[in-house]
């Protein structure tokens, strides 16, 4: 049994019995049931909950077991491995998101935040496996495999950002041919025009979208559809069309009477103003920002206005310009530049901390609980202030219940003035598609509500992650799929991942079966069945107290690098700020890992079994899944085997 070292100094946060406990738990009633077994173990595989919280569905257990060294790279004809580890992992989670370099340094990982790992001390760093994973591809020159089956069949896609790439990819892995239309210079999205470089630095993610090309993939760059190509050209031209045209219209600030009262030429979007930085036409902000919003973006903007501060001598309206299309690129340059003063105000702060931190460390002014309410514009018709009140919100069953504050009212001087409160379609030449709620209605499958052969992902259905449209992406692409085959969409299942396939390890041991089929209760012998196991995979998540936390000594979490900045280091510094672990950092931290909900080969139910009707599967048979069997001639049902299962894998099922 794992024990804690003695030159442990860390306390281990779980325990089986709290304090205050005083009732023990009796087994005997369950285990000994006259002269047979209550139940006997089975081996069920559940999806992680790390799986369950991935918006891309990743199958992420399955490439942290291929790095820790578990599941091993499949062999050939030579005994040797066919490709490195690296690889190997790669491949795994690349079957879900082809962006893993991307993801790997601006995803929020939520993945992270629903690991079991959290009852014992720490989440293990995913995102920062994924990030070294998807550097180490790209350092490598790792290229998708085309398949080799085409179908004939073609796609448009609408948007070259996430969802619109992923959809590309996944479709074109399936043997259809893709078309990408996009209205800007570059393919990307809001990964390249509302992410600053500094976050997802360019080469990176121009590498990752290449590899997507490379298959293959047609691009129409400055076209956009509804204006320059009609949808009647698409539909007549291709056989399904998938919308991935994002949210990259800005929301204008959520102020009461007449919108024309509050628009200056100093109050613009987030959109359009993280895009004026990406585009390299925004180089300075003047003196005073006011940003409004809670969100990540706004963190984005506020950042941003910080690092290029402002122009001494200017004439106000250069970086409006910019933000219109038109940047005074000679008084910019010649210009002092100063540390702009950044203000955000938000009536409810939804960023993650990590980001706040990090605002506030670079000098920027949060104020949470602060409504706007007017602009004061000058003579000139520029706003010169934000006008603000205080305001308390709380979320009552998902909507923002906000009061307001009489008597707090005051004046946040500003020279620009950005709303960061959230995005919109634009739907110019497309409006069969708008549900009347500015978005695109479709449904489990992402089929657009009454257009058959039309799907749509990403923030056009629900403005959210980055990784939320790649996995959009990819449930369009098997529901287009479908419908180019002629097939009936069928109901998706309830959690919807990629997750570990035990009969593709069969094949890649060399193992041969007979036609496996249902579950044949009580058998060990039979070829015509994998050896009691289920695959719970596709509707239940293994939550941490169905595990064995008391095998996992405290480790510490191997964290990547962050630089912070102070409010003068800011100024300028448009470099990474996320370093990636090495290659031994990886390993380690993938060991963290608990597995939950697949056996890890960790040998406690051999080894505690007293009946020792627990056994190792023989070598030429074992395979990442199937490391034990039990010999039920010999196995009485006292379930000790899944008292001591760390993972949760041994279940007491059969005899049910």
């Amino acid at each position: 049994m794992s024990a804690t070292p003695e030159t442990q100094t860390e306390k281990l946060t779980f325990r089986r019995y709290k304090e205050g406990d005083t009732q023990v738990k009796r087994w005997q009633e369950k285990i000994f049931q006259a002269s047979y077994s209550y139940k006997c173990p089975t081996y069920v595989q559940s999806t992680p909950p790390c799986q369950g919280s991935c918006p891309s569905g990743e199958d992420i257990r399955g490439y942290l077991n291929i790095v820790r060294g578990i599941e091993k790279p499949p062999v050939g004809a030579d005994g040797k491995p066919t490709m490195s580890w690296q690889e190997y992992a790669w491949r795994r989670l690349t079957e879900a998101n082809p962006l893993p370099a991307v993801m790997g340094r601006v995803c929020p990982a939520p993945c992270e935040t629903g690991c079991n790992r959290n009852e014992v001390e720490d989440h293990v760093g995913i995102n920062s496996v994924e990030h070294y994973l998807g550097d180490w591809a790209i350092k490598n020159n790792l290229k998708f495999k085309a398949p080799e089956r085409q179908t004939g069949k073609k796609v448009a896609i609408i948007g070259g950002g996430p969802a619109g790439l992923s959809a590309a990819y996944h479709l074109t892995m399936k043997g259809h041919s893709c078309t990408i239309f996009d209205e800007h210079e570059f393919l990307g999205g809001m990964m390249r025009y509302g992410i600053p470089g500094y976050r997802t630095p360019r080469d990176t993610l121009d590498a990752e979208i290449q590899r997507i090309l490379d298959l293959g993939v047609e691009v129409h760059l400055k076209t956009r559809i509804g204006t320059q190509v009609s949808m009647e050209q698409l539909r007549e031209s291709f056989d399904a069309i998938f919308l991935g045209l994002g949210a990259q219209a800005g929301r204008a600030l959520p102020l009461p009477g007449d919108p024309a009262d509050h628009s200056a030429p100093n109050v613009v979007t987030a959109t359009a103003f993280l895009k004026a930085f990406n585009d390299g036409r925004l180089k300075t902000v003047g003196h005073r920002v006011v940003v409004v919003g809670g969100g990540d973006t706004s963190m984005d903007v506020a950042t941003v206005a910080r690092r290029l501060g402002h122009i001494e001598k200017v004439n106000p309206t250069d970086f409006e310009g910019a933000i219109a299309g038109h940047m005074a690129q000679d008084v910019a340059d010649i210009s002092l530049r100063q540390g702009a003063e950044v203000t955000l105000t938000s009536v409810y702060m939804t960023a993650s901390q990590p980001e706040i931190d990090h605002a506030q460390a670079e000098g920027i002014t949060i104020m949470g609980g602060w409504m706007p309410i007017g602009v004061v514009k000058g003579p000139d018709g520029r706003a010169t202030a934000l006008r603000v009140m205080q305001c308390e919100a709380k979320m009552i069953s998902g909507r923002l219940d906000i009061k307001k504050i009489e008597g707090t009212e005051k004046e946040l001087p500003a020279d620009l003035i950005v709303s960061a409160i959230g995005q919109a379609v634009d739907f110019t030449g497309i409006e069969e598609f708008n549900s009347g709620k500015g978005m695109v209605a479709a449904d489990k499958n992402y089929q657009v509500s009454g257009k058959p052969g039309v799907f749509a992902g990403g923030d056009v259905i629900r403005p959210h992650l980055l990784t939320t449209a790649v996995g959009h992406g990819a449930i369009a692409a098997e529901g287009i799929d479908q419908f180019l085959a002629g097939q009936e969409l069928v109901r998706r299942p309830k959690i919807d991942v990629h997750s570990f396939d035990l009969m593709r390890k069969y094949v890649e041991k060399g193992i041969q079966l007979g036609e496996v089929g249902g579950p044949t209760h009580g058998t060990d012998k039979s070829k015509a069945v994998v050896h009691n196991y289920e695959n719970r995979s596709e509707r239940y998540v293994i939550p941490h107290d169905q595990l064995f936390l008391g095998h996992f000594q405290f480790t510490e979490r191997n964290k990547r690098h962050i630089t912070h900045l102070n409010k003068d280091s800011a100024l300028g510094n448009f470099d990474e700020r996320l370093d990636a672990l090495t290659e031994a950092q990886v390993i380690a931290e993938a060991k963290r890992c608990m597995s939950c909900g697949q056996c890890f080969e960790c040998d406690n139910c051999v080894v505690y079994c007293p009946q020792t009707a627990v056994y190792k599967v023989k070598k030429t048979e074992t395979m990442t899944g199937r490391y034990v069997a039990t010999d039920y001639d010999k196995c009485i049902g006292c379930h000790i085997c899944a008292d001591v299962c760390p993972t949760g894998y041994i279940q007491m099922g059969l005899g049910e």
